[in-house]
């Protein structure tokens, strides 16, 4: 007796909302691929990193100990955006291939987008103005 596997479908809006909540820890990874993929430990990584940088230089200021952390935060709205922009023809071809099932995203992925627009825009500039201002005056502006 041979029993088939039908890979389950995966929910485009969902695999938004979890890069825009948890796309810094790479959920959105483990969840469309599993635990094989190289990105999800990329975004993992980002935590030792964070704490070597601590231990290594403890008199440095904080942004630069979390400055791993943030980085891979940001790259989280990145691909929020770009799983919700992406058609759902191309969703499936690409996730959902054996799935039987089609996408129909409506306007919850929307939500999705905006928020990570200006919550990724805000942090970006946000991250580059501290940046530039640790590197170039030494922090003098704050």
């Amino acid at each position: 007796m041979t029993v088939l596997h039908q890979p389950r479908h995966k929910n485009k809006t969902l695999a938004a909302l979890l890069a825009f909540l948890l796309g810094g820890l790479g959920a959105q990874r483990l969840y469309l691929r599993g635990w094989r993929d190289p990105w999800l430990w990329a975004h993992l990584a980002c935590l030792p990193a964070a704490w070597l940088v601590a231990q290594l230089a403890p008199q440095a200021d904080g942004f630069y100990k979390l400055l791993p952390i943030i980085v891979s935060g940001l790259v989280g709205f990145l691909e929020a955006l770009i799983i919700g922009v992406t058609p759902d023809d191309k969703w499936d071809a690409r996730h959902n291939a054996d799935s039987g099932r089609q996408s129909n995203t409506h306007w919850p992925v929307a939500v999705v987008l905006v928020a990570s627009m200006m919550i990724g825009a805000g942090g970006l500039i946000a991250t580059l103005s501290r940046l530039f201002d640790l590197i170039y005056t030494g922090g003098a502006y704050g």
